[in-house]
């Protein structure tokens, strides 16, 4: 039987690629593919307000009252302003660190670094989340270091949660520009400085035009992972995101929830094809 599939194969490399691929393409388009678009057929379906049954027709019911309920807009446009907000803090933070990887570090020095951007990710996501909200509460080491300036800590809140995400994404950050930076060659970099242009000027011209992409690419994890996270706001805020009002919904309505879910998946498509342009997918 062996020998007669390796015969069949033989000489054929589309069907051998075809064989090979068969298994994943056949999960992407069914598991994953698949749960889209029943999510995206439930949208439109809506929930009997006495019997609470879904019924199963088309309907524009769930996203009218996603254009115009206030709250809901108020929750898209809140989390919408955090990722971009953990986005901004991620890139001005990863920023030196990968460029100090990349350029200045010796190879030891460059492997150590990379461990310990590697390090948090090794850890669970939840210890993470719950160490923070440890430090976050109002008896907590961050108010105990601020109480003798006169200071105190953010609390639980909109800014816990900015804090909480810049934390547990940072490291998708410096990964991609540590290896756009990586991909500059320091000739490059020493011409600038022998043309006279000041260490300013030659990242600005030089340096930042040539990781732009990467930094692009790593805003693609820290936005999308922000947008779609609903763990940490509700364990460090009260505050209302997309993914606490999903999981609120899933039980009680679930096509509106879909409705609300699909909002995340609008923003990335848009918000992909802007990085496309911009080459971002050279450095994913």
């Amino acid at each position: 039987m062996s020998r007669r599939l390796a015969s069949f194969f033989n000489g054929r490399p589309r069907l051998q690629a075809g064989a090979l691929l068969a298994g994943p393409i056949g999960w992407l388009v069914i598991g994953y593919l698949g749960s889209l678009a029943v999510l995206l057929i439930a949208a439109f379906w809506t929930v009997d307000p006495l019997s609470g049954e879904v019924i199963q027709g088309f309907s524009l019911e769930n996203f009218e009252t996603l254009f115009d309920e206030p709250v809901y807009r108020d929750i898209v446009g809140r989390t919408v302003l955090i990722a971009a907000a953990v986005t901004l803090t991620d890139a001005v933070l990863a920023f030196p660190v990968a460029f100090y990887m990349a350029k200045l570090a010796s190879r030891r020095g460059k492997a150590i670094l990379v461990v310990a951007v590697l390090l948090p990710l090794w850890s669970s996501y939840l210890v993470k989340v719950y160490a923070w909200r440890t430090m976050l509460s109002a008896d907590g080491v961050l108010n105990w270091a601020l109480e003798p300036f006169g200071l105190h800590g953010p609390g639980f809140g909109e800014t816990a949660v900015w804090l909480v995400m810049s934390y547990l994404w940072l490291p998708y950050m410096v990964l991609p520009i540590y290896a756009g930076l990586e991909r500059i060659p320091d000739s490059l970099i020493s011409a600038s400085e022998d043309l006279g242009a000041s260490p300013l000027t030659t990242f600005r011209r030089v340096i930042l035009p040539l990781v732009f992409p990467a930094v692009v690419a790593g805003s693609i994890f820290t936005f999308s992972l922000t947008l779609g996270d609903y763990i940490t706001p509700r364990l460090v805020s009260n505050t209302q995101f997309i993914g606490n009002a999903v999981f609120n919904n899933i039980v009680n309505n679930l096509p509106f929830a879909s409705a609300l879910a699909l909002v995340p998946i609008v923003v990335m498509v848009a918000y992909l094809l802007v990085a496309r342009r911009l080459g971002a997918f050279e450095h994913v």
